[in-house]
């Protein structure tokens, strides 16, 4: 029996495909929106926030989404060498960097036509993100697509060895670093846990207390822009951050309490970018890096020194796989008291 047709609704149809990414959710939105303004990309990712955040809840909440759900929507770019823009979302709002939901979009692009003459053994796909400019690669061959590498924005130590004042935990020393997204790093034996066995809501508990210490005891800034300037998480290790042949694990809790089952791409590249700023880990030394929550693993090395404003910066090349989960057309119905979504925290 088939259902070719949209049940009863009212309103635009949101049409989005989804994919994951170690886990981690990507639904990209085809079409359904509103047109996105704003003269650059950080304009348009204001734009959507003052303007449109509705459909960012109709589609990340409950019931079409979940608590940790996360999006992309592609946009116009400003930049001539941009093949794509995308501004990202979550349970919270918009990040400005997104790197497993960047490993989706390289398959993605390939396959659905975005890049008009693909080439083996890689297409390279310019991604333009609230954060600048991001090149991914992906394996391309007999037609089908494979694993994305992709090279990050400037990625750099904001601080080291900052001392917080944690509720319930005492002082805790934490590092803070770039990735395109600034995240505080610490090692999850400060608190007595394990990131590869202990229960999730205990993480996250830890994660969020040094979140909120940071935010409030801390002043970040960004030297190419104000927008930039925002902690967007706290990812705990395992401590082993020296190099070594063996995987080194982390959970990322970013936005609002959201656990990213993957390794996170962005804080993949900010936890590289301390380490070689710590002297840990050297250029082009490939490391694994595993997520505690899945045991899904990406790949990353520091390939370049550079700088962002007075920091001395590196470019980080990050590496994953992407599958695609299925496609979806959402619709609302006019006398449906929960249409614009709802969590439950």
């Amino acid at each position: 029996m088939e259902f070719p047709k949209l049940p009863p609704h009212s309103g635009s149809v949101l049409s989005v495909l989804d994919m994951h990414t170690g886990g981690e959710p990507l639904r990209i939105i085809l079409s359904g929106y509103p047109e996105v303004k704003g003269d650059t990309i950080l304009a348009k990712r204001r734009y959507v926030r003052e303007h449109l955040d509705h459909l960012r809840k109709v589609l990340m909440f409950e019931p079409r989404g979940h608590y940790d759900m996360y999006g992309a929507l592609l946009v116009r770019s400003e930049l001539a060498e941009a093949d794509l823009g995308v501004l990202f979302m979550h349970n919270e709002g918009y990040s400005t960097m997104c790197g497993h939901a960047v490993i989706a979009l390289g398959r993605f692009a390939v396959d659905y036509g975005l890049i008009k003459a693909p080439t083996s053994p890689e297409t390279q796909i310019n991604i333009h993100c609230p954060c600048g400019l991001v090149k991914a690669f992906t394996q391309y061959s007999n037609g089908k697509t494979g694993a994305v590498r992709f090279h990050s924005v400037p990625a750099f130590a904001f601080a080291t060895d900052v001392c917080v004042s944690v509720p319930g935990y005492g002082s805790i020393t934490v590092d803070i670093s770039y990735g395109g997204a600034l995240y505080a790093f610490v090692s999850s034996e400060k608190f007595g846990l394990d990131v590869n066995k202990s229960k999730t809501r205990d993480l996250v508990d830890a994660a969020i207390a040094v979140s909120d210490a940071v935010k409030s005891q801390v002043k970040l800034h960004h030297p190419v822009s104000e927008d930039l300037a925002f902690l967007y998480g706290a990812i705990l290790t395992d401590g082993k951050d020296a190099f070594s042949e063996e995987p080194t694990a982390n959970v990322c809790v970013f936005a609002d309490a959201q656990v990213d089952r993957s390794p996170t791409g962005s804080g993949v590249t900010a936890r590289i970018a301390l380490q070689y700023h710590k002297g840990l880990i050297g250029l082009n030394q490939t490391r694994s890096f595993k997520s505690g929550a899945t045991g899904s693993v990406f790949t990353g090395k520091a390939i370049e020194e550079t700088t962002c404003g007075d920091f001395r910066a590196v470019v980080v090349e990050v590496t994953g796989h992407a599958h695609y989960s299925g496609v979806a057309s959402f619709t609302q119905e006019s006398d449906d008291p929960l249409r614009g979504g709802f969590l439950l925290r």
